[in-house]
């Protein structure tokens, strides 16, 4: 019986991971802090308590008889920043704490180490082609550094210690209990209120939570994974207007979309410093996942429209209860 230790265990993805891999047959241990232990243990995990993640933190007594530890667990990217050196903060967590605990589980034995780290190593945004594993990592703000820090450091240790790494650099991940960004546009969808994006050219990769999680699974195990780096989509991508759409349709709602030149959005964004949140409505950032599906024989088990119909109706159901 495999034995996985999952990082992050009470978080969006951590809690399906830990669902699946349970359900699985696997021996499945969750970190968390202590007041998220109970709902870890709902999802098939046995709780580990696990205080901040930064250089500091002790593993150890998590790492008893551990065959492969999926690291989830990160300080995210935020959109109103607090700390007065970003970069330190998310390196305290995301870099350090990383080697940390790739070091300890090293040193207890175990075998396999799955980093989840994010495409926005890749770059914020694709023009002519697809990001794809073969890119020049090109990260811009200090989340994305932090990441791409991560992965060379656990490079370096899998190299000296013999430690099997495996890096997953997924784009936005959507699926029932979804949280940020992807909620905020649901929220918007679901109220009618009219959004300026009808004109949006663009096309953005996304990934189900369902196929994240059946990919994550495979990782645990596959001959094929160690010393991989893999970049990860549904394979189906979508503009803006056609998410709006997708979701709309699956809440029952209309669409309002107002046909707005993008060219205006983009003037409108840069007088009000925000160019960002233009660039993640209007700009591409399409995925080439096709190295994970050719060399593990995988491909995603839901489609884009199931994923979307069965997280507005999640959300449909969270907003009556």
């Amino acid at each position: 019986m495999k034995r996985v230790l999952v990082t992050g265990a009470n978080g969006f993805v951590g809690r399906a991971l830990c669902a699946r891999l349970a359900s699985g047959g696997m021996e499945v241990a969750g970190a968390a802090r202590k007041d998220h232990a109970n709902e870890v243990r709902a999802f098939g995990a046995r709780p580990v308590v696990i205080g901040d993640l930064d250089s500091q933190t002790d593993w150890m007594a998590a790492m008893t008889g551990i065959d492969c530890v999926v690291h989830l667990a990160a300080r995210v990217h935020v959109m109103r920043e607090v700390e007065s050196d970003p970069l330190a903060a998310f390196r305290a967590v995301n870099t350090f704490g990383s080697e940390r605990l790739a070091l300890q589980a090293a040193a207890a034995g175990v075998r396999r180490f799955v980093y989840i780290s994010t495409i926005k190593v890749n770059g914020e945004y694709t023009e002519n082609k697809p990001f794809s594993e073969q890119d020049k990592p090109q990260p811009s703000d200090p989340y994305a550094v932090s990441k791409w820090e991560a992965e060379q450091a656990l490079r370096r240790l899998a190299v000296e210690s013999g430690l099997e790494v495996v890096v997953v650099r997924p784009p936005l991940v959507y699926g029932p209990g979804v949280k940020g960004n992807f909620l905020s546009l649901m929220r918007l969808v679901h109220k009618g209120i009219p959004l300026p994006l009808g004109r949006c050219d663009n096309r953005r990769s996304l990934l189900g939570l369902d196929n994240f999680v059946d990919f994550l699974a495979m990782c645990i195990d596959h001959p094929a994974c160690p010393g991989r780096t893999f970049v990860l989509s549904d394979g189906e991508d979508l503009s803006t207007p056609d998410l709006i759409r997708n979701l709309a349709a699956a809440m029952g709602r209309p669409a309002r979309l107002l046909s707005i030149p993008s060219t205006w959005l983009e003037f409108a964004a840069s007088l009000l410093d925000r160019r960002d949140v233009y660039q993640r409505l209007c700009g591409s950032l399409q995925v080439d996942s096709s190295f994970a599906r050719r060399s593990l024989g995988w491909s995603p088990p839901q489609t884009v429209d199931a994923g979307l119909t069965a997280t507005a109706r999640a959300f449909l159901q969270q907003s009556v209860q």
